[in-house]
């Protein structure tokens, strides 16, 4: 996924839902994305949540699956113009994850890394407010590998390569650490309604 910004799609429909710039993709779900995919099997899979936290945790396939049970539904927008809607994943809520290492009022941003060793950086307040997930089902089947099974993190209201595939660990920082597309010069929030694209575009006040 090369930097360009001739972003081009389906002629645009009106619908109040989709974010300025953006197409449905109606029941297709392009993938994307900057590595290759891994063969990771749930059994390996682990999510790791540390830096400026009180208790420090990690999570294998069962423990996770252990916790209170959330779910997603609506739509998600893909920073390459396309918008889909009527998704619905499964997992755990971040907010859950959160209640058990106590997050530092010092901490403000978040890297999320991948088993690829993959990153994107997020403000912590993205990631809270049952706006956030540790997703491993699409459907109500287990997520597929090349849309980031067999866990991914879902943050909807971001542009999707915010969504860490193959998700590993949470790392909570006191400053913003660009991660592998926002040090290409993507933006560091990536808010679709903002068009928040490129470093530089929409409101940089909100991230």
């Amino acid at each position: 996924m090369n930097i360009t910004r001739g972003f081009t799609g389906r002629p645009r429909v009106h619908n109040p839902g989709l974010p300025p710039g953006q197409y449905d993709a109606g029941d297709e779900w392009p993938v994307l994305s900057a590595e290759v995919t891994p063969d990771l099997a749930p059994a390996d899979w682990a999510l790791r949540i540390d830096g400026l936290v009180a208790e420090p945790r990690t999570w294998t396939w069962e423990q996770a699956h252990a916790l209170p049970a959330s779910a997603y539904e609506g739509a998600i927008h893909c920073v390459t113009s396309w918008s889909k809607f009527g998704v619905q994943f499964g997992g755990v809520s971040l907010d859950t994850f959160w209640d058990v290492v106590r997050p530092h009022g010092s901490a403000t941003h978040v890297v999320a890394y991948s088993h690829t060793g993959y990153t994107a950086n997020l403000p912590l307040a993205d990631l809270t407010g049952g706006r956030a997930w540790i997703a491993w089902e699409y459907d109500g089947r287990p997520l597929p590998s090349e849309h980031g099974g067999p866990a991914r993190l879902i943050v909807p209201h971001l542009y999707f390569w915010k969504s860490v595939k193959w998700i590993a660990g949470l790392r909570l920082l006191d400053h913003d650490e660009p991660g592998f597309w926002e040090g290409n010069g993507y933006h560091p929030r990536g808010d679709p309604w903002e068009e928040q694209r490129y470093s530089g575009d929409g409101d940089e006040g909100n991230g």
